[in-house]
């Protein structure tokens, strides 16, 4: 939310609460940086800075300039070398040899070698950590020598790439820093910077790694403020008390992009919103129930007043730009169709409660809009905003009617739908169950052929929205600023903040 993974993947499941540092408290590493140094201000404050644990987008932001994966996506999500300089695949598509980079180190100094791929893959996998269905197809990971690494698949596995480098869920961690627990506030990984301290309630600051494998940064550091309210965001941003911002409410974009010395960048993404409803409840196990809450929605009075028109409607999760894009467009408002769906189901004067936070606003804005919507059809929306550690335990322990949030950090169809829709799998907080639909994405994770396997998908989607296991409302765009002195930044899709490049000045 890949804001939430969920949001980078999401805003999801298994959010772990913060501790070792209480509000005002610094955690010192090893020094502040020097005076080249970048503000970031971002919306919202990590939960923890353990990439196989947290699911918060906030903490990523931070993580994506500290940890390595494998392989990395390029500005156009195709997976080039990371810490892996090479791969091959074998014949029979069930073995993945990975050449790693010699001369890599992590932040203590300490060498990386296969052993910490070995490890990082099987405390994913051992501890069913939240991204281990990723490495649902993975029979063993194997080191080979100190540069090697053999992943063996049970099947062909077509997004094996994406999945292990994605986003930073997927990074490369140290034993020592895990086994120690710093890794929640003190993590060591082995990217371009380093954290130097974490106060919480306020900041975090990364020095630059001198000894990082892709070169040394251009500056000195990078400094992560916690800024929630996108006006104050803003107000800094204009006044160059920082460099940078993605805390942008929609309806200040336009105003924004006439500012002085302010560069502003609305780029499409493969993120999408949704609405979702816990079928573990009566009635919304009833598909007819979920189906009359699509109907009764106005999807561009929500797009509207989220994004000032920044974001595109749609009723499934891929946007249109997308080569895994399906047309859909069952759900237009429809009040009548509604109440005959209610009155089938044997339904009425219900009442909902709707999980939102107020870290992520669009979610509370569009629940007044959906309360709008529903009191013709008799349903009362009671609107319950907490915050974002809150929203994650609530989802995760099912206690909701429904709620709404956003998948950040999509590339492969898989990264989409399984996660979320297959029986039982990791972050399928709404109890979704088809076996038709199962069997679908099963399918669609070893079929090589692509144009065979966007049909799997397209067929999936397809029921996944018929039966309102998610009720898409939208993809949005990614919206950031920074200063013109910022050089070298481009905004992305995936929405991964990467500051490895730039300079300032």
């Amino acid at each position: 939310m890949r804001k939430p993974t969920v949001l980078f993947g999401t805003v999801a499941i298994g959010a772990v609460v913060l501790s070792g540092c209480s509000a005002g408290e610094g955690v010192d590493v090893d020094g502040g940086g020097g005076d080249n140094v970048l503000v970031a201000a971002i919306a919202g404050e990590p939960d923890q800075l353990d990439p196989h644990k947290t699911t918060s987008y906030f903490s990523f932001q931070v993580l994506e300039n500290v940890f390595d994966t494998l392989v990395e996506p390029d500005e156009n999500l195709e997976m080039q070398p990371a810490l892996a300089e090479s791969w091959d695949l074998s014949d029979d598509q069930l073995t993945w040899t990975f050449h790693l980079r010699d001369g890599v180190t992590f932040h203590d100094g300490s060498d990386f070698t296969a052993d910490d791929v070995v490890y990082s893959y099987d405390r994913i996998i051992d501890d069913e950590l939240s991204n281990a269905w990723r490495f649902s197809a993975v029979s063993d990971v194997k080191k080979v020598d100190d540069l090697t690494v053999d992943i063996t698949v049970s099947q062909p596995t077509p997004n094996l790439l994406s999945s292990i480098g994605g986003f930073k869920g997927m990074a490369i961690v140290d034993k020592d820093n895990v086994e120690s627990g710093d890794i929640t506030t003190k993590p060591v990984g082995t990217g371009p910077f380093k954290v130097a301290s974490y106060t919480s309630g306020d900041s975090i600051k990364l020095t630059a790694n001198e000894d990082y494998w892709g070169g040394a940064p251009k500056i000195d550091g990078v400094t992560f403020r916690f800024i929630s309210e996108g006006s104050t965001a803003i107000s800094a941003l204009k006044s160059g008390e920082v460099d940078w911002t993605d805390s942008i409410p929609a309806q200040q974009v336009k105003g924004l992009k006439g500012a002085d010395g302010v560069t502003v960048d609305v780029a499409a993404s493969n993120d999408y919103w949704y609405l979702a409803l816990n079928e573990a409840r009566e009635p919304w196990n009833d598909v007819r129930v979920r189906q009359a809450i699509a109907y009764g929605i106005d999807r561009d009075a929500i797009v509207q007043a989220t994004s000032y028109g920044t974001a595109t409607a749609n009723q499934l999760a891929i946007p249109e730009d997308s080569v895994w894009y399906t047309p859909y467009d069952k759900y237009s408002t429809d009040l009548d169709k509604a109440k005959q769906l209610l009155d089938e189901a044997g339904v009425g004067d219900l009442s909902i409660d709707m999980l939102v936070t107020q870290d992520y606003p669009e979610t509370v804005t569009a629940a007044q809009i959906i309360a709008d919507n529903l009191k013709p059809l008799g349903i009362t929306l009671d609107i319950r905003t907490v915050d974002f550690a809150t929203w994650l335990d609530e989802q995760n322990t099912g206690n909701f009617d429904m709620l709404m949030m956003g998948w950040l950090g999509n590339i492969d169809p898989d990264d989409f739908y399984y996660a979320q829709h297959h029986t039982g799998a990791a972050s399928n907080a709404q109890k979704y169950s088809n076996a038709e639909v199962d069997k679908l994405l099963d399918a669609g994770r070893t079929e090589t052929d692509e144009s065979a396997r966007k049909q799997l998908y397209a067929d999936a989607a397809t029921i996944i929205a018929d039966e309102a296991s998610y009720i898409y409302l939208y993809n949005p765009s990614v919206i950031q600023a920074w200063s013109s002195d910022l050089k070298g930044y481009e905004a992305r899709s995936d929405g991964a903040i990467r500051f490895r490049d730039v300079s300032m000045g």
